[in-house]
């Protein structure tokens, strides 16, 4: 009797989910996290502003910083963002960077960092 109720029993989980599983059409507006410092908070936006100007999607300003300002030698010596490229994902910089040449490891080598180092003595 009892194996036969039980069969005829339908699980029913006790999580339940609310709504169609749907991805939002637009993302969510840039924030700082909820559980962040305080100072990271009052100051998003204008991280923000930078993160957006150093973008490389973002069309470059017909009067950049670089044409207006006059160099000197204090601003030439500094290492500033227009100086150098600025990548947002790794594969974006050239291959030398995020590609180096692999060296072939020994099997000595290989048996040193499996054991700890207890194969050299």
């Amino acid at each position: 009797m009892r194996p036969t109720l039980r069969v005829l029993h339908v699980h029913k989980p006790s999580i339940h989910f609310l709504g169609k599983r749907k991805w939002p059409a637009t993302p969510e507006p840039p924030h700082a996290h909820p559980a962040g410092p305080e100072e990271y908070k009052a100051h998003f936006s204008d991280f923000l502003k930078k993160f957006e100007a150093s973008s490389p999607w973002s069309p470059p300003s017909q009067s950049s910083s670089k044409a207006a300002a006059p160099k000197s030698s204090s601003a030439s010596s500094s290492n500033r963002p227009e100086d150098h490229d600025v990548y947002q994902e790794f594969w974006q910089a050239p291959p030398r960077v995020w590609n180096p040449r692999a060296r072939k490891i020994s099997d000595e080598e290989m048996e040193a960092i499996l054991s700890g180092g207890a194969s050299l003595h």
